[in-house]
């Protein structure tokens, strides 16, 4: 059932955008381009602009990464995750081509907020690692990447990070000419890519901005190198297949064997998306107020565990179908997936008062979610999300603001795991900075959190008064350098899923079981970091620990229900320690040569305490292992040229009933060419990934086993900008 709360701020969102703003872009005072914009930005920091006002400068966020659109389009991939998997710190969950969610620092679903321009996706993503997170990497501006404590100031969701998309639904600016395209196609070999997306900004006037925009993705089944399965699967199907033989079920071993034997792609991971979006904005003097309506759609293939199978199928199907027949149609397990979102955003310059603006953000999100078998819908999900958020900014540096958010979700069918749950959370929050000598600072921050779950079809309502704090002692020795130690509390609420989910999953092949008395999560932590330039050398590195109680976490249980796995969200206490450092440094810089290299580094340890006792269960599930990156780039005049090598250690840290994981390294090239000297906006690039064929397989994903990463690609794509 749609909630009427959310129906009647929808209305007040739209009211407050579409009949106010014109009256007040009445006021003819001058706006400024794109570039002046920038330049005239508080936040504005060569490339970089941290959306949420007050932290641009403030050190609680110790790692801070923003992706460009240089960095989108060579490592464009239609899913967020594997988008941001050179970023230091991240990992993702890579489920399959179509489904994969970022992990920071260890942490994934309801402890890394995914958002749009300051507001949650609002998709299901966070409810299992199946769901695809709703961004096309397409029409995205940039991408930015937080983490440590400073990014619980967006949610108590954020205790492992945030990663905020800016994309160009609303206008922010009018545009130089009053006219402006961007784009970016791409094509590849290793999935068969077909894509595009471009956005057009309009100018009527020197007060209104008009946008329209769309994409479209498609790919067939993703090439691999060698055997779809691990190792020791293909075993397990093979010995199998000879106990089926001995016991005469000759058609039941040749099945195990071409499941073993599969290679060279995987099949049923084929993606399809396309988007569409509409918005509109009115600037006067130094405020603005702006809305969009859009649209995501997708379709996606889940790839089956051919170990576990299917539950399903055992009478025979209508139109006289067979038994086996409707068991092999019902292992094809598809994803539909739709939202349609309408934002809302105001900025207003309040003056030289106390506070000099005043932002606000709102956004409604009606989104379903559909899990197939076959031709036949086994579960879907409906879930309809409204949420608010306002920030007062001083005129000497700080916030003070508040966020709503209520989000209904139902999951209708046999197959639903999860019962009907409302959730509603209502925050206050602020960051303050003290100048306590010239060069050194004190800066706090603060957040209040109420919190009421509730799932009327079982009688059960939590709430939970949450609150979270930091401190950071930051010393500026120079302009260009910033070192200090933060020290946190933060909590966070179970989320509905963790509470009341009883039930298969078809698409994960799981048995999932939560606990409807589950308590509140909380960590303590402390960070080390540095960060600045030294010359023409820019540098980054944090040390973290955080001490978690009642760490909440799903593990698998060893036993069976309904011919699955059964997995349970249990509670326990947990420590993470891990560091992430960045370095780039010229070697050459000379008469229009410039080479430059680019090192990175991560390292997450996760261990369970409590009543484990010693040996594997006591080591946090999926935990990512060591990595390294290093990269060589040449540039000269028009060109650039960059190779770089990305190695992922062994992961033999693992939990109970989780294989370890193999070491492997990848081989990346690409050239990049700029073909008109008066536009670097226009960028044609053939990039070549895996260049040796190597197989991978991510230890934080459920699918690892058989779901490898992709082989040898080779991928043209050209991005635009007029």
């Amino acid at each position: 059932m749609k909630t009427l709360t959310s129906r009647i701020a929808l209305a007040g969102a739209l009211s407050l955008a579409f009949v106010a703003s014109p009256a007040l872009a009445d006021d003819d005072s001058d706006t400024t381009s794109d570039s002046a914009q920038d330049e005239g930005d508080p936040h504005y920091r060569g490339n970089i602009i941290v959306a949420a006002d007050g932290l641009e400068e403030l050190d609680f966020i110790a790692g801070q990464d923003v992706i460009d659109l240089d960095d989108i389009q060579r490592d464009l991939n239609g899913q967020l995750g594997d988008l941001l998997i050179k970023v230091p710190g991240v990992s993702a969950t890579s489920f399959t081509p179509g489904a994969s969610r970022p992990i920071l620092r260890g942490l994934d679903g309801e402890r890394v907020r995914v958002l749009i321009d300051g507001l949650g996706s609002a998709d299901v993503g966070n409810t299992s690692v199946d769901h695809a997170t709703t961004v096309d990497p397409l029409i995205v501006e940039r991408i930015e990447v937080l983490r440590g404590p400073g990014a619980l100031l967006f949610g108590s969701q954020a205790i492992g990070g945030v990663v905020n998309v800016i994309d160009r639904r609303i206008p922010v600016a009018v545009p130089e000419g009053g006219i402006r395209v961007e784009g970016l196609t791409a094509f590849d070999t290793v999935s068969d890519l077909r894509s595009g997306g471009a956005t057009l900004d309009a100018a009527l006037g020197e007060s209104v901005v008009f946008t329209v925009g769309g994409s479209f993705r498609e790919t067939d089944d993703l090439e691999i190198p060698g055997f779809q399965l691990s190792d020791d699967l293909r075993a397990d199907l093979l010995g199998d297949a000879d106990e089926e033989e001995e016991e005469g079920e000759f058609e039941e071993a040749e099945e195990l064997r071409e499941a073993a034997n599969q290679e060279g792609f995987i099949p049923n991971s084929f993606t399809e998306s396309w988007t569409a979006h509409g918005g509109v904005s009115f600037f006067f003097g130094d405020s603005s107020v702006g809305a969009s309506v859009a649209y995501y759609d997708t379709d996606y293939g889940l790839v089956g565990n051919p170990e576990g199978g299917h539950h399903h199928g055992e009478e025979e199907g209508e139109g006289g179908e067979t038994e086996e027949e409707e068991e092999e149609e019902e292992e094809i397990v598809t994803i539909g997936l739709e939202q349609l979102r309408v934002d809302f955003r105001g900025d207003f310059a309040l003056g030289d008062g106390f506070f000099s603006r005043l932002k606000l953000r709102a956004g409604y999100s009606d989104y379903t979610h559909t899990e197939f078998e076959g031709p036949e819908v086994g579960t879907v999900y409906d879930s309809e999300t409204f949420e608010a958020r306002a920030e007062l900014v001083q005129s000497g540096g700080g916030i003070i603001g508040a966020q709503f958010t209520t989000r209904d979700l139902q999951a209708i069918g046999e197959e639903a795991f999860v019962a009907p749950n409302e959730t509603t959370q209502f925050a206050l929050f602020t960051v303050q900075e003290f100048d306590l000598s010239e060069n050194l600072e004190l800066e706090a921050a603060g957040r209040y959190e109420k919190v009421d779950v509730e799932a009327p079809t079982l009688g059960v309502e939590r709430d939970f008064d949450l609150f979270s704090g930091a401190l950071s002692l930051v010393l500026a020795p120079s302009d260009d350098v910033r070192a200090g130690v933060t020290v946190s509390r933060s909590e966070r609420a179970p989320a509905g899923e963790e509470l009341f989910a009883n039930g298969p999953h078809i698409a994960t092949q799981q048995f999932e079981i939560g606990d409807v008395t589950l308590d509140t999560e909380s960590a303590w932590g402390i960070e080390t970091f540095v960060r600045g330039e030294a010359g023409p050398v820019q540098f980054g590195a944090s040390v973290y620990y955080q001490s978690f109680q009642d760490f909440i976490f799903l593990s698998a249980t060893g036993e069976e229900e309904d011919e699955l796995p059964v997995f349970e969200i249990l509670q326990r206490d947990a420590s993470f320690f891990g560091f992430e450092a960045d370095i780039v440094f010229p070697l050459i810089d000379n008469d229009g040569f410039s080479l430059t290299s680019d090192l990175r580094a991560s390292y997450v340890s996760a261990d369970l305490s409590g009543n484990g006792g010693m040996g594997m269960e006591n080591n946090v599930p999926r935990i990512p292992p060591v990595s390294l990156l290093g990269a060589l780039e040449g540039e000269y005049n028009a060109f650039t040229l960059r190779g770089e090598v990305q190695w992922f250690g062994e992961q033999d840290d693992v939990a109970e009933f989780e294989t370890p994981t193999d070491d492997f390294a990848f081989v990346n090239a690409y050239l990049s060419w700029r073909p008109l000297a008066n536009n670097r906006n226009v960028v044609v690039q053939i990039a070549g990934e895996n260049l040796f064929d190597v197989t991978g397989r991510r230890h934080s994903s459920f699918t690892k086993d058989f779901v490898p990463l992709p082989g040898r690609n080779v991928r043209a794509s050209v991005r635009f900008g007029f």
